[in-house]
């Protein structure tokens, strides 16, 4: 709770949760922040079962996304699914080969160029997911500004962006990101030296 109250000025959360008490969580974020928009990622924490009973809470307490709930190769079951909460792939799409496979699972994509091969890749990637109606995230492995600039490219496609890699660092590139209120602005040019 107390760190959700330091991001005041932040309107969106992005909450990693596990399997330990999800929704206890949740709602102690929600009470901490109630003007905040909620994302969760559960990376692959979940079992089937278990998304089931949460999600519909997740719902009631404003949650807008549920991030990766199941193991990649247990998330066929999400087929017969109706979510009430939107559900995006990160780890179980990967690169394009297996954007036709999450397109009957997921309601969005979460592409990341460490995992995807590269801007190009990416690029194709997002295409197709923006093709298929999906909701496109642009993400990140962690890393410098540099390794974030090439991703502002997806970012512009992109219905969510995710790219706070830097804010983890002791120490960035200089000329790096520009961080306010939970935004990011474009790369200067300064950054590639």
């Amino acid at each position: 709770m107390a760190r959700a109250r330091e991001l005041a000025e932040w309107p969106i959360l992005k909450v990693q949760l596990g399997a330990d008490d999800p929704v206890g969580r949740v709602t102690a974020i929600r009470t901490a922040r109630p003007d905040a928009e909620l994302m969760v990622d559960a990376n692959q924490a979940w079992t089937f079962n278990e998304l089931a009973g949460i999600a519909p809470k997740l719902k009631a307490l404003g949650v807008t996304l549920i991030e990766q709930p199941l193991h990649r190769r247990e998330d066929a079951a999400l087929e017969r699914y109706p979510s009430p909460v939107p559900l995006c792939a990160d780890e179980s799409c990967i690169d394009f080969s297996e954007i036709a496979a999450a397109a009957t699972r997921y309601q969005m994509i979460n592409i990341k160029l460490d995992k995807a091969g590269g801007l190009t890749e990416a690029l194709r990637m997002a295409r197709e997911v923006k093709t298929r109606g999906l909701g496109l995230m642009v993400g990140n492995m962690g890393g410098s500004s540099l390794s974030m600039a090439p991703s502002f490219v997806i970012g512009l496609m992109a219905d969510t962006v995710d790219l706070d890699g830097p804010l983890d660092l002791v120490l960035d590139r200089e000329h790096g990101l520009s961080y306010r209120r939970g935004t990011v602005d474009p790369p200067v040019s300064a950054l590639w030296g």
